[in-house]
Formats: structure tokens, sequence, C-alpha cells
């Protein structure tokens, strides 16, 4: 019998290959890591044959550790990193090295699309800003670069797509990833005649468009002993990261939203209809869930501020906490705490990386705004986490703003598991939080779901209230909540004042 589903997880850092059986549960998971090539100021490429040897590594040992015979694999799904540029000839294998989402070289491109597409009309079509980060603006890069590849090239795809054009010969995408392109009519679901006719592109070089559930085909007997499961396994083409952790979250209905904490961070929603901002300061993904949409809004430095406070202030809690076996961040929520809420009129400004939604401000930089000498390392440790929260805030309130209609948030990604982080997030969002049984799968565990939903394994996207369910509910604290709420205009405002220096000080630096 067919019990179990084999989802990877092709991420910035490595594949995680998992396995999860016909209940819902995690089996096990086995990862492989490749690295990325940054040749140049604002360059950031991989080689695409790391990706598929990752994918047949970790497939292998995951199927002997767990004895797992390879007919026993129901399908096989994808995860992976979005808004990237992989170009492949017509056997699948990639023409030159990809260019990833964290590539911004190409930001002439985006002004010569600019000149041709509105960046109001980019939006509304697509849901997103016209941007660089995007992979319109990297595939022509390549048409102007490297226009022997260009032309050689059969399609145009991401990273997940490419790993399943090669195990299938069948070249598709789906929402979730096609609507991180600039290319998408996201209402219309499909591609944008009028974006394709203005940039000058042929249309047969993008990918068929499919659903995230939909089974898009099997497993060719020539590849199959390479990595290790059986010729004509199934194979559900799945979803892009983000999307994928909003399944894995339980984010799969109107009016449910989760917060990744990690080094970044940034908050989804799932809905009906997209959310068109009218100062573009959200954007909005497709789903994996069929005819759903994933409004979002990112910040840069959210885990990555807590990281430069550990590093920079908290050097006796990290030397306490490696004589301990502990985390640091446990001794540094506990040192917070020693801090009320409002961290004694303390602010911090989590701008270590500039950022992005809804912001968008490259030039924005960190401060502590409102400093004394009465100020502890209790008040700037909680100050840092704070800002953080206060800054997400931003992002819910542009939601907000918009008629979306929130009724908790659901916390996933490693910097969820703090407590006391938790409670401060319920009062600063003035909403429950909820912890979640498993934090960092969620991602894998997403792509199983639509893995599951698509091979008839598992019933519908409900069934992640069994495979991730919620453990806890935290509530605001009144007390806490109150005091959010009068720091909030200020964190605004000292934003808002420090935008003309951020400007003045990029002119010196």
């Amino acid at each position: 019998m067919k019990n179990y589903i084999l989802a990877h997880d092709l991420g910035t850092t490595g594949n995680k290959a998992t396995l999860y059986d016909r209940e819902g549960s995690l089996v096990s998971s086995s990862l492989s890591t490749y690295d990325t090539e940054y040749a140049h100021t604002s360059w950031a490429e991989q080689d695409p044959e790391d990706w598929w040897e990752a994918v047949c590594g970790s497939t292998r040992k995951l199927l002997q550790q767990t004895r797992v015979r390879a007919e026993e694999v129901a399908c096989i799904v994808f995860s992976g990193q979005m808004m990237g540029c992989v170009p492949l000839d017509r056997n699948a294998r990639p023409l030159r090295k990809a260019i990833i989402w964290a590539d911004q070289r190409s930001v002439e491109q985006e002004r010569w699309v600019g000149e041709r597409v509105s960046a109001e009309e980019v939006y509304r079509v697509t849901g997103h800003r016209l941007s660089a980060s995007y992979s319109l603006s990297k595939i022509l890069w390549v048409r102007d670069h490297q226009p022997d590849i260009y032309e050689a090239t059969y399609k145009f795809a991401h990273a997940k797509d490419a790993i399943v054009a090669r195990l299938t010969g069948v070249f598709v995408t789906e929402p979730s990833d096609a609507s991180g392109m600039n290319l998408y009519d996201l209402e219309r679901g499909e591609w944008s005649e009028r974006i394709v006719e203005a940039v000058e592109l042929d249309p047969a070089q993008l990918p068929e468009l499919r659903r995230s559930i939909d089974v898009v085909g099997e497993v060719l007997p020539e590849v199959a002993d390479e990595v290790g499961v059986a010729a004509g396994t199934p194979v559900v083409i799945g979803g892009g990261d983000g999307a994928c952790a909003a399944a894995g979250a339980g984010v799969v209905s109107e009016g449910a939203a989760y917060n990744y904490i990690g080094s970044s961070s940034w908050i989804a929603l799932a809905s009906e209809k997209p959310i068109y901002d009218p100062d573009f300061r959200t954007f909005t993904f497709g789903h994996v869930v069929p005819n759903m949409f994933m409004p979002t809004g990112t910040m840069q430095a959210a885990g990555g501020s807590y990281q430069w406070t550990r590093d920079q202030l908290c050097s006796v809690e990290v030397e306490a906490a490696e004589a301990l076996g502990i985390s640091p961040y446990e001794l540094m929520n506990l040192e917070a705490e020693n801090s009320p809420a409002g961290a004694n009129g303390l602010i911090f400004l989590p701008y270590l990386l500039g950022e992005r939604s809804p912001r968008w401000n490259p030039r924005a930089r960190g401060a502590f705004v409102g400093l004394t000498i009465r100020h502890t390392r209790a008040d700037m440790i909680r100050a840092v986490l704070e800002g953080i929260s206060l800054n997400l805030r931003v992002i819910l309130d542009a939601f907000r703003s918009q008629g979306a209609q929130i009724e908790a948030m659901r916390l996933i990604g490693g910097g969820a598991r703090g407590r006391f982080w938790n409670r401060m997030m319920a009062s600063v969002y003035g909403m429950p939080v909820h912890r979640l049984a498993i934090l960092e799968e969620a991602t894998s565990m997403g792509a199983a779901l639509a893995g599951g939903v698509g091979v008839g394994l598992y019933p519908d996207f409900s069934m992640i209230e069994t495979m991730n369910q919620v453990t806890e509910i935290i509530e605001p604290d009144p007390a806490a909540q109150a005091a959010y709420d009068q720091t909030y205009p200020i964190f605004e405002a000292a934003y808002q004042a420090l935008v003309p220096i951020y400007d003045m000080m990029a002119g010196v630096s």
C-alpha cells in the first residue's frame, strides 16, 4: 500500500526531504545543503545541478533511514524558494546557473519595464510592486546580457519547477510561484498578455499553469534509480515556500493569518480576494489552496535584530548559556522581563538591513530612540523585541486598513519558540496568538498537505488541523496592550521623523 508522501523543500541553504504518513504524521527528514555564489555585488546564484544532487541524496538517505520502500511512496511533492530565474533546455537541463530571489542585479531592466507598463498597472495586475526582486527583470537581464542563452531557453522556471521538469519531463508552475514573477494576472489566473506583450517576451518560454494540488506527471524511468524512487511515482507540483508555510501553519481559509519569525519575518493571510493597497505597501501571492490568495508583508531584520542584540549587547548571557547548555535567547528573555511593557519609554527601530513592506526604504537604519542615563540593558533588550513586534503591527495594520478581518495570529519559525515574545506579540497585535505543535517544519508540512490532497491520501486542506494542532492560545494582556497602544504612534512618528536623516546619511556612507 502507498502510505507515504515524500515532500521536498528546496530552500536557500539546502533541500530538506521529509516523509509524512497517511495519518499526517511526520516520519523523518533528511537535509542536503548547497552553496550560493556571490560573484558580484547584488548578484546571487546557485547551480541547479546542486539542487538535483541534493534532491537525489536526501531522498535516498531518507528512505534508507526510515526503511520505507520506494514502492510505498504515494507521491512526491515540492516546496521551493521563490522569485528565481532558471533557464532550461528541452531536456530540463539548466543553461546557466539560477539567478535566485536575493539577486538584485536587474534594476536597469526594472526601469525599462516601468517605461512600458506603469507601476500602478503592474501592481493591479500582478498584486506586486515592479521590482528587480521578481523573475521578470531577471529574465530580461538574461535577454540583454546573455542573448545566446535566452534564445536557447525552452522554458524559464523556478527552483521546484526545474526539478519537477527533470523528474517528469513536464514544464509547469502554479499560482504561488507564478505570482512572484511580475507576469501573472492574479485574478484571471493566467499569464498577463498585456505585460508579456509590452516587454516583448515569447509566451512560449513560460511554463504551463496548473493548480498546486495537481499531479503533473510521473517519475521518468531514466531518472528513477538516480533519485531513489520508483518509476511512475506521481509528482504533485506543490508551491512556493511562503504559500506552503501558510498551509503548514493552518492558514487555509478566510480570516486566518500567520507570522513567520526567522532572521526575517512576514505576516501572511488567507483570503478569497487579493488585497490591493493604494500605497503598494503589501503584496499578494497565489495560495496553494485553489482559488485562494495570500496577501503578505515582509520585514527585513526580525530575528536578525535580536541576533545582533545577542552578539553586541549580551555577552554575559551568551557565556552563561554556554555553561548551562541552553540558548542565550532564553536568558535574554529573562533579562527583558525585568523591564516593563514599553521598556521605560525606550523605542528601537529595527531597520538594520533597510526595510521592505510596508516602508519600502532601503536607506532606513536601526536606532534606539529615547535613550537616557536611567535605561538598563534589560530595557534595551526588551525594546528590541518590542520594536520588531511594533514594526510587524505596521504590516498588520496595512491589511486591517483595507478591510481584512483577522481573528488570530498563528506563529511559526524558530523565533516563535519563546513564550515571552509570544505574549508580547499578542498584546502588541491586540489579538490572540496561537502556538502550534510544529513550528519549524511548517513549509514541508504544507507541501505534503498539497501532495496528499492531490493524490487523495488526505481528504482536503482541513487535514492540517490534525497534522499541526494549536497547542496554546495566548490572549493579550490588557495592561500591556494599553502600553503598546500608547507607544505605537510614537514608534511610527519616530520612523517618519528620521526618513530625511536616512536620506542625508545615504549621501555620506
